[in-house]
């Protein structure tokens, strides 16, 4: 289990754009992390006042931080950054809000030199939330 200290080591992300509180699993085709989604997340603020609702490119990006830490753990690309390539089959179903606990479930289907391809889904509890295929490239 990783911390935020423990995620900072491995991918580049800081506040406010860390969006992953802790890796629960982490196995060499993926990972789980989680995200406690708090009233004061700088993406709540404004979306929308008086009905709080995290944003669906929000989801997606922390979908991409967890597949990010599945990758950059590994001793070969250790220091380096993931960067989008392209988000592919995106759907939202489910809205998540403050005080909701988002699970990210991240599977690396294909990694090839310095270009990954991952399949995520969020979850809040056992309903899906939004779900993705993740390309993207490993710079230096």
């Amino acid at each position: 289990m990783l911390d935020r200290e423990g995620i900072e080591r491995i991918i580049p992300h800081r506040a406010p754009m860390l969006l992953v509180d802790r890796i629960t699993e982490l196995t060499e085709d993926g990972a789980v992390g989680e995200l406690d989604v708090r009233e004061d997340a700088m993406f709540v603020q404004g979306h929308f006042p008086g009905n709080p609702v995290m944003p669906a490119v929000f989801e997606l990006e922390a979908i991409a931080q967890v597949g990010a830490v599945a990758i950059l753990s590994r001793p070969e690309f250790a220091g380096r950054t993931a960067y989008y390539a392209s988000i592919d089959k995106a759907k939202f179903r489910r809205m998540v809000r403050p005080g909701d606990t988002l699970r990210m479930e991240v599977k690396l289907v294909k990694l090839r030199g310095s270009f990954a391809v991952a399949e995520g889904a969020a979850y809040v509890g056992d309903a899906l939330a939004a779900q993705a295929e993740i390309k993207c490239a490993i710079g230096e």
